[in-house]
């Protein structure tokens, strides 16, 4: 969602995920350089990237959602590489500050049949339990994850080895 200031330019937006709760817990509000930062990957595998956990189990608590933002270092194109899925959650994407020409390739599917899509600025995809997710973009840019399900463990995954992928 995309709102203009007063002036007609483009303001705030908002992503918007939710999944059902069954404990109540008190609303917070995180800014952008709060929360848990990790540095992972590195330039010799293109995947150089800073990742920050905003809602985990030791940061604001949600009955089943872990969400975060990663952003790729100048140069980094992968945002996961081995491919993995997570066992019992869902996790989404939200691409973002992919420049208008620039696209991302969504890799998907069993490691044994994948698939790809075609992503722009601000697209989302939903990956289910069962379907790995990895991406290479044509530019560096950032993405919004988000998990919903019972493990909020974020190192619960289970990695695919690239010469398994067919």
């Amino acid at each position: 969602m995309v709102f203009a200031d007063a002036d007609g330019e483009q303001g705030a937006q908002f992503y918007l995920f939710s999944a059902p709760a069954h404990t109540t817990y008190p609303t917070v509000r995180v800014l952008p350089d709060e929360g848990n930062v990790q540095e992972l990957g590195g330039q010799e595998t293109g995947n150089a990237r800073t990742l920050r956990q905003y809602i985990h189990l030791n940061g604001v608590r949600s009955c089943q959602v872990v969400m975060g933002v990663t952003t790729l270092h100048p140069g980094s194109m992968w945002n996961t590489m081995p491919a993995h899925t997570h066992d019992r959650r869902t996790e989404c994407y939200l691409y973002f500050d992919l420049p208008a020409d620039a696209r991302v390739i969504h890799l998907l599917g069993e490691r044994t049949e994948t698939r790809h899509l075609v992503v722009a600025d601000r697209q989302a995809v939903i990956s289910p339990s069962w379907s790995l997710h990895s991406g290479v973009g044509t530019a560096a840019y950032s993405f919004v994850w988000a998990m919903a399900g019972e493990n909020q463990e974020f190192t619960d995954m289970d990695p695919a080895a690239p010469a398994s992928l067919r």
